[in-house]
């Protein structure tokens, strides 16, 4: 009982950390703004473009939840797309919607579980997921850096690009470090704080080591299957790449000139980063850096992109709602336990 009410004071106080975190990036990014040029941008906004963008969205999600259902086969747990389809939603309206301190993926491997007796091999197919997703975004990102913007197709960068967000980067990096130390600080001072830390520490290290452990067993489970590892992959792009060309869209409907090369290193970099836990589902955390990348590397004005952040985030939380529905309805829960017949009875 004690050791479970201390876990549930540390997700308490980790809630309240994200939470601060999310504030403090809201504050950041939001000052210094030229609102009246804010609006005018967002009054550039096509309807028509903005439900392209939603459609897209929602689409490469699809498409993703379908790169589960071939792992989850891999791992012979036959479910039905339309099962993987709403539990995948589900995870995306926790992960973007509820700002608990349980996420998508946990409740993802969570339900899975009552559609298999296969429990580790559906856990394990949720870790493959995430880790193939953020692997193939940092590939993409990499690779467009060194080829089209760095490289001998990018061009050279705007000159105005580094004097327009310097100052903000120098402030914010010491901002972040200088709020840190005050945390490190105040509970070092402290025996109750240093005991914490310690504990932390030691909680962090084990749970690490976990993950490395599942990750292991889920490369040797997979390693045999490496079509199902291609195919995963060639996924992971052709979602991404077409919810990028979406935005890109939209980017140039509210007058961004930046050339489609950025949106493929900055949209894949903020994803990455957002799927760290150190806020509330990204919130403050991929709005700043998607307004600095795109001022820094392609010289856009920081109104314009800060309006093409806020339509990305609207895109997640509008795209998300058909999780709600199925949370309320329960139809992430099978009728019956499936034991892996080859039919699953949703």
């Amino acid at each position: 009982m004690p050791e479970a009410q201390e876990a549930g004071r540390t997700r308490h106080l980790s809630l309240i950390a994200r939470i601060i975190v999310a504030v403090v990036a809201i504050a950041w990014v939001l000052h210094g703004q030229d609102w009246a040029e804010l609006g005018r941008v967002l009054r550039r906004l096509s309807l028509w473009y903005f439900g392209l963008s939603l459609a897209t969205y929602a689409t490469g999600q699809v498409v993703i939840a379908l790169r589960w259902w071939m792992l989850l086969r891999a791992q012979s747990i036959h479910i039905t797309i339309r099962t993987a389809v709403r539990l995948y939603f589900l995870g995306l309206y926790f992960n973007n919607l509820m700002p608990g301190s349980v996420g998508g993926d946990l409740l993802k491997a969570w339900y899975i579980t009552k559609h298999t007796d296969k429990r580790l091999a559906g856990v394990l197919s949720v870790v493959v997921d995430r880790v193939i997703g953020l692997a193939g975004l940092v590939l993409m990102a990499i690779f467009a850096y060194l080829l089209f913007v760095r490289g001998p197709l990018g061009g050279p960068v705007p000159e105005a690009a580094p004097e327009q967000a310097a100052g903000g980067h120098k402030n914010l990096v010491l901002w972040v470090v200088a709020g840190i130390l005050a945390v490190l600080v105040f509970l070092l001072v402290q025996p109750y704080g240093r005991a914490r830390l310690r504990r932390e520490a030691g909680r962090a290290l084990h749970r690490g080591i976990g993950v490395l452990v599942d990750v292991r067993d889920a490369i040797l489970v997979y390693w045999s299957k490496p079509l199902t590892l291609l195919w995963a992959t060639l996924l992971t792009f052709v979602a991404q790449s077409i919810v990028i060309v979406a935005f890109w869209l939209l980017g140039r409907n509210l007058g961004i000139t930046a050339a489609l090369r950025y949106y493929f290193v900055i949209f894949p970099v903020m994803w990455v980063v957002g799927a760290l836990p150190i806020s509330v589902a990204g919130l403050g955390i991929l709005e700043a850096g998607i307004v600095g990348m795109f001022t820094r590397l392609a010289g856009t004005p920081a109104e314009k992109a800060l309006a093409l952040a806020f339509c990305q985030r609207l895109v997640w939380v509008l795209a998300s709602l058909p999780g709600v529905a199925v949370h309320l309805f329960g139809s992430h829960l099978p009728r019956q336990i499936s034991v892996d017949s080859g039919r699953d009875p949703n």
